[in-house]
């Protein structure tokens, strides 16, 4: 069985980087730079003993940035909402946030970039987005990468979880 998980988010909070990070390849590009990946992109994942498909929407022109990311919210079990933990919550969020509770399906949110204690305050800020608690990670440094398992593996269908 397969598993799909969405990750999405506005541009440049390190949806890439987790990408890369989950699929243990370099497949999307990252940069600093809004607007660099262009497509969607799919990938083998895996989170320790755990087997999903990945998808990575594109961070192109914002119209085309929600709809791509609608369109994997849509053919995916699970959504990673990506929010950038030093910037706190922006306008952008929100009304990411808002596509997703409309969408119904299963979303985690994940405030990245939180590699210090001064991002905090954008973790807790992240349940009034009404998805739940902010779990704190570092997409380029693999912090937080535990807990998102532990999340993650009482959700996992059977046949995703590797023994």
């Amino acid at each position: 069985m397969s598993w799909r998980i969405a990750i999405v988010g506005r541009p440049n909070v390190g949806k890439s980087t987790l990408f890369n990070r989950l699929t243990g390849r370099r497949r999307a590009l990252v940069d600093d730079t809004p607007g660099l990946t262009r497509d969607r992109r799919e990938g083998a994942g895996k989170l320790y003993d755990l087997r999903f498909t990945l998808i990575d929407t594109s961070d192109s022109l914002m119209g085309r940035m929600r709809e791509q990311s609608m369109r994997a919210v849509a053919d995916c079990d699970l959504a990673l909402f990506v929010i950038d933990a030093r910037d706190g919550i922006t306008p952008q969020d929100e009304h990411f946030a808002r596509l997703l509770r409309k969408a119904g399906k299963p979303t985690l949110v994940l405030a990245n970039k939180a590699e210090s204690n001064k991002t905090d305050y954008a973790v807790a800020e992240a349940a009034g987005l009404g998805l739940g608690q902010a779990l704190a990670i570092s997409a380029e440094h693999g912090d937080g990468l535990s807990d998102l398992h532990s999340v993650l593996r009482p959700m996992a269908p059977e046949g995703c979880i590797v023994e």
